[in-house]
C-alpha cells in the first residue's frame, strides 16, 4: 500500500464552511459529520485489510470467524450469522465459502431445522482467529487517538445515531 501525502488541513472542515457559505448552515454539521464517518469507514477498513491480508482474510470473514469463536458451541445457522452481522445472506454465503475453502469452518446440517445449515469454526479457525485478533489490536484498535472516555463517549453517540437510523431497537 502506497503512502498518501497528508493534507495540511482537513478538507471536511473546508467542506462544512462551503456548505454554510454556499446557504446551507443547517445541515452543514450533519453532512460534516456523515462525511467523517465514511472517511473513516475507509481509513478503518484499508487498517483492517492491511492487519488481515497477510492471515489471508478480509474483515468480513473475520467478524465471521470471530462471531464463530464467540459462540457457545462454535457454530450458528448462517441465517444467525447474517442476522447479528447486519448483513444479507448472498454476504454470509460468500463468507463461508471462502472460509471453508481455506479450513477454518465446516458446513454442516443443522439438527434443529432439517433445511437449515450450520457453520462451524475448526481448530485451524480459532487458531487463526486468535493470530487475527492480535493484528486488529495492534493495528486498528490499540490507539485511535483518543483517550477511553472520549472512546466511549464516541460509541454513545454513534450507537444513538445508528438507532435512531433503525439499526437496532
Amino acid at each position: 500500500m502506497t503512502e498518501r501525502r497528508r493534507l495540511p488541513f482537513d478538507p471536511i472542515a473546508e467542506a462544512q464552511r462551503q456548505w454554510e457559505a454556499h446557504g446551507w448552515a443547517p445541515a452543514a454539521p450533519a453532512m460534516a459529520t456523515v462525511t467523517s464517518v465514511m472517511r473513516l469507514h475507509q481509513v478503518f477498513l484499508a487498517r483492517a485489510d492491511a492487519g488481515l491480508r497477510p492471515l489471508g482474510l478480509t474483515f468480513a470473514r473475520y467478524e465471521v470467524v470471530m462471531l464463530l469463536s464467540f459462540s457457545t458451541k462454535g457454530s450458528l445457522p448462517l441465517g444467525k450469522i447474517g442476522e447479528r452481522l447486519q448483513v444479507n445472506a448472498a454476504s454470509v454465503t460468500n463468507a463461508v465459502d471462502r472460509l471453508e475453502a481455506q479450513g477454518l469452518v465446516v458446513r454442516r446440517p443443522n439438527p434443529r431445522d432439517g433445511r437449515g445449515t450450520l457453520a462451524a469454526i475448526t481448530a485451524k479457525g480459532r487458531r487463526l482467529a486468535g493470530r487475527a485478533t492480535s493484528a486488529m489490536n495492534a493495528r486498528v484498535f490499540a490507539d485511535l487517538g483518543l483517550e477511553t472516555p472520549a472512546l466511549q463517549a464516541l460509541f454513545e453517540s454513534l450507537s444513538r445515531l445508528r438507532q435512531a437510523a433503525g439499526d437496532f431497537d
